[in-house]
Order: C-alpha cells, then structure tokens, then sequence
C-alpha cells in the first residue's frame, strides 16, 4: 500500500464518529429533559399555592410557545454565525437565567419573560442537537440513533416529573435543581469530540410548495402543534385548579409520557406495511376519545385519570411521528429541506396560536375548556384526512420510508 492508501485510511478513519461522542449529544439532551420535566409541573403547582388564577399559567405557557416561535425561526442564523458547539452553550446559558428568574421568587410577570426566554433557548437547543446528529451519523444507522435520541428525552421529561413529588415547592429547590441539571448537560457537550457540522443553509419557509407536497403532512403538524402543547401543557393547570395535590400532578406528569413509548412504536410499525394516513385517522380518533373521557371523567380518582391521559398524550405525539413519515414519503429529495423547515413553520405557529386561544377560553369557561378545544382540533384534523384517503392514492409500498419514533415537545428536524 503507496502512502497515498496510508493517507485515505487515515481520512476515513478519521471521519468515523465516535460512539461515545453521539451518546454524549444524547445524554446531555436527557439531562435537559429532566429540568424541563421538572419546571413544566413546578410553575402551575406554586402558581395555584399562591393563590394566582389558572389563567397566569396559561399565558406563561403561551409565552413559552412564542419564544419557541422565535427560536424556530433565529437559530439557523445564530448557528451560521458561530457553529452548533458555540450555539449550543448559549442556549444552555439562556434556559439556566430563565431558571434563576423563576427561583428569584413568584412572580408572574417575571416569569412570563422567563419562559419566553426558555421556549427560544430550548428550541435552538433542540435544533442543534438533531441537526449535529443528523450530520456525525450515516444513514445505515441514523434513524436508530435519532429514535433513541426522541426516547432519551421523552425518558428524561418523566423523570423530571417523577422528581417534582420531592420538591418543596415554598422555596427555589425545584428552579435549583432545573438549573443544576442544565449546567450538568453542558459538560459532555464541552467534552464531546463530535466533529463540528458544515454551517446550515438558509431554508426559506414554503408552506404552499409544503402543501402541495403533503397537504396530510402540513395538517398533521398544524393540528399536532397546538393539541400537544394544550394536552401537556394544561393537564398540570388543570389538575392544580381541581384541588389535585403536588404528588397526585406529578404521578399524572410522570405517567403521560409513557403513552408516547406505549403507542408510537406499534402505530410506526403499523405504517410501515399500509397507508400511513390510515393509522392516523386511528391517532386522531383516540385524541378525539381521549379527550372527550377526560372531559366526561373529570375529578375522577387520579388511576382513572391516569389512564386516560396516557392515551390522550399518546395518541396526541403519535400523530406528529406518523405526519413526518408521511410528508417525507411524498417528498423528493432535492424538496426535503424545504418541507422540513415549512413544517416546522408550521408546527411552531400552531403552537403558539392554539395554547393562546386556550388561555382565553380558560378565563371565560374554566381550565376544562382547554379538552374541547383539542377535541375539536383532532376531529377537525381526522376529517380532513378521511377526505384526502377518498381522492388521492396511498403511496407505492416500495417508496415509503421507514417510521422513526418522535415527540410532539421537539421541534421537527431540518436536515434531510
């Protein structure tokens, strides 16, 4: 072998991704996953012992969801400028001062810009970490990685939850630990040795080329942004204002992400050997009942309870999965970037429309208006979709991708 040979080996060897490195991106997404876990809960429980209306809560959360929208829409240009590593400490940075705000004491206000401030980090944050896998990975093994990637996350969210039945919840112990438990995830970051991606592209947004691509893809998104946000969202306000204890939102906090485990992995499956939308008129039907037993059920004893929101929040997350199979099935290649960024367009804006439009039918009706709105978004949604399966046809079975597993509470990739 000449040295030319030696110097392509060493070139592809040196291409090869590190095992440990990808699995730190991973661990330190898990470990922001469980501040998130935690906050998400904390924020309704000491707003309701403090005396504060359901409606604070929601308009914390739809500030969250703009934040989100920014973020969305800005993070490719921060990344541009200073690289994925660097974007990746600022945004961590950003999620720890929110957290301080919040710990500084209760107050509403504050805590409104707090959040803003966190849905733009925690987006960016998001979008980093998959666009960086997406690129130390080959497409051998990239939708394996990029599944324990969502699974990791959605672990971490119940394990944040789980932990909010210890936290005294007079003091600042939970924004403490949200923020311990975000500088920790910064360290296999500083420590990785994942090659740094080339700088994104600029992706314009296209919702009508997105549309008529997959008018089901978009739709889904559509509808999942805002009913997943309303599910997860206004469960632990709702549960707060019905007279449910610390521990009591916090089991139903830990146990909602076990729907998205329990239901993706058989509907992925499903999808896989038939027409995709037909499985989601099955998601949208169990949202549409799910949300209706949790109306009917309401105040019932928490395992009832329990029950139902596993499969509400499950069918809910299934439904942003299955829309992103079925868009990129219809999708050429040379189109995947941009009806990616369209449908995260799309899904951030639905986002922070709907859990909006809760917020103000919580203050007219009651923290129970936030099960008819999704209801009503899902049946819509399920609907629309029959109709699209009486006048067009199901795509080749030999031109189908494969289903990778995904939450609704990540932004959906921008990489092809």
């Amino acid at each position: 072998m000449d040295q030319r040979d030696d110097v392509a080996v060493a070139v592809d060897e040196g291409e090869q991704t590190p095992a440990i490195a990808v699995a730190g991106v991973i661990l330190a997404m898990a470990l922001v996953a469980v501040g998130n876990g935690l906050m998400f809960g904390y924020i309704p429980i000491s707003l309701g012992a403090a005396g504060y209306a359901p409606t604070w809560a929601g308009s914390i959360l739809t500030g969250l969801s703009a934040g989100g929208l920014a973020g969305c829409l800005l993070t490719g240009m921060l990344v541009r400028r200073v690289g994925h590593a660097r974007a990746y400490m600022v945004f961590s940075a950003l999620i720890v001062l929110s957290n301080v705000a919040i710990g500084a004491g209760t107050y509403p206000v504050i805590w409104i810009a707090a959040r803003v401030l966190y849905g733009f980090a925690i987006c960016g944050l998001f979008i980093v970490a998959q666009s960086w896998l997406n690129d130390a990975v080959g497409n051998d093994i990239r939708g394996r990685v990029m599944a324990i990637f969502y699974v990791a996350y959605v672990v971490g969210l119940g394990v944040g939850s789980f932990l909010l039945r210890f936290v005294d919840i007079s003091g600042a112990d939970a924004a403490l630990l949200g923020i311990a438990f975000n500088a920790i995830s910064i360290l296999p970051v500083g420590l990785t040795r994942l090659r740094q991606p080339p700088a994104p592209q600029a992706a314009s947004v296209a919702l009508a080329r997105a549309w008529r691509i997959s008018p089901v893809g978009v739709a889904g998104m559509l509808a999942v942004g805002g009913v997943s946000m309303l599910v997860t969202g206004f469960a632990p306000i709702h549960a707060t204002a019905s007279g449910f204890s610390q521990q009591e939102v916090a089991t139903l906090l830990f146990a909602m992400p076990l729907g998205t485990l329990l239901f993706q992995i058989p509907f992925g499956w499903i999808s896989d050997r038939t027409d995709r939308r037909h499985v989601l008129v099955a998601a949208g039907l169990l949202v549409v009942i799910g949300g209706l037993a949790a109306s009917r059920f309401d105040g019932s004893a928490l395992p009832i309870m329990v029950a139902i929101y596993v499969v509400w929040s499950g069918a809910s997350e299934s439904i942003y999965s299955l829309s992103s199979a079925h868009a990129s099935d219809r999708a050429h290649k040379d189109d995947l970037v941009a009806l990616s960024s369209s449908m995260l367009f799309a899904w951030s804006l639905s986002g922070f429309i709907v859990p909006g439009l809760g917020t103000v039918l919580t203050a007219i009706y009651g923290t129970q208006a936030f099960m008819h709105v999704a209801v009503v978004i899902a049946a819509l949604f399920t609907a629309f979709v029959l109709w699209r399966l009486r006048i067009s046809r199901a795509v080749p079975a030999g031109e189908a991708g494969s289903f990778s597993p995904m939450s609704a509470q990540l932004p959906p990739s921008v990489d092809p």
